[in-house]
């Protein structure tokens, strides 16, 4: 928050508004403390949806893994995602690894191999990200699909994508984004975006999102 939009608020309407950033601080600072510590022990089935929450990368279709099993180099090679989702080992062949996170699929890995050998060792790590794509449409001068990296917003995207056409509206910007069996339109005011005198700039895109430019 702005120190312009703080302006707007009453004394007393500031402090509570400093109290709820303070709070919002604190438990951030504890969500990441706890990241840590479950980064050093595989996770729990019951506590996989909170990892989830606190935002650990899920593996994509496109992406590249390093698959290691320890004293094993013929099982032990980088993989790709395949667009089903799958990726394909020795002894394995197809395991399902989009939409897990390298934890998981290494404990998939791990249940998987105590049939072929005792207490296997296995890492997992994404080599590449290729999985996570955002589409920019309508009036810029490259539409595509473009990758994304953490925290890219929609002026990124366009940017991207060479810029406007002469014919882009910039008043109805929007962005399509799947949710569920739904499709949620966020519309994007781009004036206050270049600006930074609202929040908009700071929208951050994700997998999947659409990008319209009438």
């Amino acid at each position: 928050m702005t120190r312009r939009t703080m302006t707007r608020f009453s004394p007393r309407g500031q402090i509570l508004v400093l109290a709820v950033i303070a709070a919002e601080v604190i438990l951030q600072g504890r969500a990441f403390c706890a990241g840590e510590a479950a980064a050093s022990r595989p996770a729990a089935p019951a506590a996989q949806d909170k990892v989830r929450e606190r935002g650990d990368y899920q593996i994509g279709a496109e992406d590249v893994l390093d698959i290691a099993v320890w004293n094993n180099t013929a099982i032990s090679r980088t993989v790709p995602v395949r667009p089903d989702g799958m990726i394909s080992l020795p002894l394995l062949n197809d395991v399902q690894a989009a939409g897990l996170t390298p934890m998981e699929l290494r404990d998939v890995l791990v249940r998987k191999l105590t049939d072929y050998m005792p207490a296997p060792e296995v890492s997992v790590i994404v080599r590449e990200v290729h999985s996570c794509k955002i589409t920019v449409m309508g009036e810029v001068k490259n539409p595509g699909r473009y990758e994304i990296r953490s925290h890219a917003t929609v002026l990124d995207a366009i940017a991207q994508a060479g810029g406007f056409t002469d014919f882009a509206v910039r008043s109805r910007l929007a962005i399509l984004r799947p949710d569920g069996r739904t499709l949620l339109r966020i519309p994007i005011k781009y004036k206050q975006a270049v600006s930074g005198s609202s929040d908009e700039e700071r929208i951050a895109l994700k997998p999947g999102d659409t990008i319209v430019v009438p």
